[in-house]
């Protein structure tokens, strides 16, 4: 490999583990915090915490990347542009495939681990995670429930205990259920237990009512001596492991899925979505790449560019990864678009394969970027009067204090 080729791969590549690292960061925090309540609500651990933080990571990596390769892309040529870099390596002689090889290695490489990542490192990271709030929702009742406190055990369902007894019984049980639709159920004991039954968990409530109301205002309330409400049904399946849907299968068992699944008896259509967006996610680190090829990979001269290069590939890019997205929820139920997840990265790539081969910029439209450059001018020229403005109060109040 040449010399220039390694320096570009050296830059580009540096660039897009420090974009990787920092962007990786926000969306890891985010989707951290959106989970906080599994510790919080459930008692847990600060331990537990940084396991759900360990298991959230993988499934990030994979949405993240494609963008990080496709900024190193964009802000290492734009920059080699500024410097001259490109201009000279033309100059001098030197064929395209010098910058094209190395960022296609880079993007190749990065494609492949997000493939071993998505398919590999993800499942068994999401069947953690369902199995560590099987294990939390299954103490949540017998160890966790506060006094007066009321707790969320599903969607649509939350306990409340009045009392803990020196027996160990429980003692003002009340329970309001509105999962299923149009009915609320209420249920008011005076005491009750937890038991074991079947490796699951139930609440025996005692000496209790429950009050049924339906969508029509109609109400009824029954008395009971004794009532078993089943709380394994939250934690696990029937057999008692974890409830695992399609994101939370291997590749393997998607390829061949078990016919007893229920899940898979209900929508076999999920399992082969899921299947063809493994098959199809891993090709974006590409797509972002050769874009950026395509936007900022030949010598231009700043008088011509409308639009920064890496403002032009992340939009380009926003664009095609939303009709991926966009995609892959409607494979769910039309298989149609089971070949849309493919046709969508393959025709992105193939169109700025074409602006490479014939030596065209991908650019937005003329329109588009004159009215983004006309509301960002307008946005600065507000705020540039807003500063004069209040330059000149501050002014006018230290001539009133003096």
């Amino acid at each position: 490999m040449k010399v220039v080729e390694l320096y570009i791969m050296r830059r580009t590549f540096g660039i897009f583990l420090a974009t990787l690292v920092w962007v990786l960061a926000i969306v890891w925090t985010t989707q951290v915090l959106n989970r906080i309540d599994l510790v919080t609500d459930s008692g847990q651990s600060a331990a537990t915490f940084f396991l759900v933080a360990a298991l959230v990571l993988p499934a990030v990596i994979p949405i993240v990347m494609p963008f990080a390769i496709g900024i190193a892309v964009a802000h290492t040529l734009a920059t080699m542009n500024t410097d001259s870099e490109l201009v000279v390596i033309s100059a001098a002689g030197g064929p395209r495939t010098t910058i094209i090889r190395p960022i296609m290695i880079i993007a190749i490489l990065a494609s492949l681990v997000s493939f071993s990542v998505h398919n590999l490192l993800e499942p068994y990271s999401r069947q953690a995670f369902r199995e560590l709030i099987a294990g939390s929702r299954a103490d949540l009742i017998s160890t966790v429930l506060q006094e007066g406190s009321f707790q969320k055990v599903d969607d649509g369902l939350f306990v409340q205990i009045g009392q803990r007894l020196p027996d160990g019984q429980l003692g003002g049980i009340f329970v309001a259920d509105s999962r299923e639709e149009n009915v609320e159920l209420i249920y008011h004991a005076k005491r009750g237990a937890t038991v074991e039954h079947n490796g699951g968990s139930v609440l025996v409530m005692q000496d209790g009512v429950v009050q049924r109301k339906a969508q029509n205002g109609d109400i009824s309330i029954i008395h009971f001596d004794a009532y078993a409400f089943d709380l394994s049904q939250f934690e696990s399946s029937a057999d008692g492991e974890p409830r695992l849907f399609p994101k939370d299968r291997s590749l393997a068992y998607l390829l061949d899925p078990d016919p007893n699944d229920r899940i898979f008896q209900r929508n076999p259509q999920r399992y082969r979505a899921e299947l063809h967006l493994r098959l199809s996610d891993w090709l974006y680190p590409i797509v972002f790449a050769l874009i950026g090829l395509a936007v900022a990979g030949d010598a231009r001269s700043f008088r011509e560019a409308r639009m920064h290069p890496m403002l032009t590939t992340l939009s380009i890019a926003l664009v095609v990864r939303w009709a991926g997205f966009y995609a892959g929820n409607e494979a769910e139920t039309v298989p149609f678009f089971s070949f849309v997840l493919y046709a969508v990265p393959v025709l992105a790539a193939i169109v700025a394969m074409g602006f490479i081969a014939t030596g065209k910029v991908m650019e937005l439209p003329v329109s588009w970027t004159e009215k983004f450059a006309t509301q960002f001018q307008k946005i600065s020229d507000r705020l540039l009067r807003l500063r004069l403005r209040l330059a000149a109060m501050r002014r006018r109040a230290a001539r009133g204090r003096a």
